[in-house]
């Protein structure tokens, strides 16, 4: 059972060697070790804190956003209004100026058409007269022909100027 059972100096000295080289790893690799596990933790936590701080923070600009988005649909809104209204004052505009100037016209046009319609008549009756008093030219030179006729003529122009 020698075998199986080991001496007392070989426990001794296994122990001994065991502290020795524990004592190395705490003294050289323990404290470098769990200074990097506690520095990842450290890492990792500040990670989760800045990954939560994104999370609000996009949510703060994804709030902030959605505000913007709806001024904006607001500030469109009010422009579009302002603009139909601006459309509809500058067609009413043109609509009354037209008008204006379709009566100015019409105005100068029957102002034209009543001096053309006075012009003519003028004329018509200036023509009138020429003939009435080349019709009374010749019927009066037939008629005054003879002497006695003209006496006569002369008589009864002179009873109706008279009675006139």
């Amino acid at each position: 059972m020698d075998i199986v059972t080991p001496g007392f100096g070989l426990v001794f000295w296994m122990t001994l060697s065991f502290l020795i080289i524990l004592f190395l790893l705490k003294k050289f690799a323990w404290s470098p070790i769990l200074k990097s596990i506690k520095e990842r933790e450290d890492s990792i936590e500040d990670a989760l804190e800045s990954a939560a701080k994104a999370k609000e923070e996009m949510r703060k600009l994804q709030d902030n956003n959605e505000s913007l988005l709806q001024e904006a649909r607001a500030e469109r809104d009010q422009l579009m209004k302002e603009a139909r209204e601006t459309k509809d004052q500058v067609i009413s505009e043109a609509k009354n100026k037209a008008k204006e100037e379709a009566e100015k016209i019409l105005t100068a046009a029957r102002e034209e058409i009543k001096n053309e319609k006075a012009k003519a008549i003028g004329e018509l009756k200036d023509q009138v007269a020429a003939i009435s008093f080349d019709i009374a030219h010749k019927v009066l030179q037939d008629k005054l022909s003879e002497a006695d006729m003209q006496k006569d003529s002369i008589q009864s122009a002179l009873k109706e100027i008279s009675f006139n």
